[in-house]
């Protein structure tokens, strides 16, 4: 399978900033073409590239006041390598975190889904609880709405429906973690958000939307919850988000079926 994934960031930078994005692809893929450029009224900005704990690559800078526009492209060919995990990896995500508070969330994972013990069935029964339980609604959410107050509000979007399967994953007993992807058939097209459960000493993608076939989703970053995984950081001074435009395109969108075990790939 060949997938093209492309993203343009346009930042009003008012104060010199120091910026972090997370928009490349992690470091589990080899991709035949890529790029990455960075311009403050068209003056190009170094940048420079760092690996994160969870395997994704990010690249600071510093940018001066004006219009900075992030571009970045590249082409896979295959599927991705698997990245280490060791052993103490799936314990840090049984554990709550900011945005998927899962002990808070204990009393309905143990309502809902008491008696399912086979966890590629626990994976299923959240999933399907989650998209049914919620309804996608552009813009209903706060950037710091948790998966608690997701629940109580009984809509989201992406991350929302990720930090609910997330959280409910975890007070069930199972390590599950929170994906920045790019993900080729998705509409309307945006940076997209997964969960990912520990089956079976595997990652297994659950994307409870069901916005786009799980088999050709491309990982970006990897962490707890979205505070692991924001494609921009604004460590210092002061830049506003203008505008995002993203694409990811694949040679072949399969059927995706739910039943099925998915790793992202």
């Amino acid at each position: 399978m060949q997938r093209t994934v492309t993203s343009r960031i346009v930042l009003n930078v008012t104060e010199t900033a120091d910026l972090v994005f997370a928009i490349a692809v992690s470091r589990a893929y080899t991709p035949t073409t890529e790029t990455l450029t960075a311009t403050v009224a068209g003056v190009p900005v170094q940048v420079r590239e760092i690996d994160d704990i969870h395997g994704g690559r990010l690249h600071r800078l510093t940018a001066q006041p004006g219009e900075l526009v992030v571009e970045y492209s590249a082409t896979i060919d295959g599927t991705g390598a698997t990245l280490d995990t060791d052993e103490a990896a799936p314990l840090v995500y049984v554990r709550p975190s900011r945005y998927c508070e899962s002990d808070s969330l204990a009393p309905t994972a143990a309502a809902e889904f008491a008696g399912i013990e086979e966890p590629a069935a626990l994976l299923t029964s959240v999933s399907s609880w989650v998209g049914t339980h919620l309804s996608y609604v552009s813009g209903s959410s706060l950037p710091t709405d948790g998966a608690t107050r997701t629940l109580m509000n009984r809509q989201g979007v992406c991350r929302d429906y990720a930090h609910l399967c997330v959280a409910l994953l975890r007070a069930s007993g199972v390590p599950a973690r929170l994906v920045a992807v790019y993900a080729p058939g998705l509409v309307p097209m945006d940076f997209h958000a997964v969960a990912e459960a520990w089956i079976d000493e595997e990652w297994r993608v659950v994307d409870a939307t069901t916005l786009a076939p799980r088999q050709t989703l491309v990982r970006i970053s990897t962490g707890r919850d979205a505070a692991d995984t924001a494609f921009l950081n604004v460590l210092s001074g002061r830049a506003d988000l203008v505008s995002t435009e993203i694409t990811a395109v694949a040679d072949a969108l399969p059927t995706d079926d739910l039943d099925q075990l998915v790793s992202i790939g």
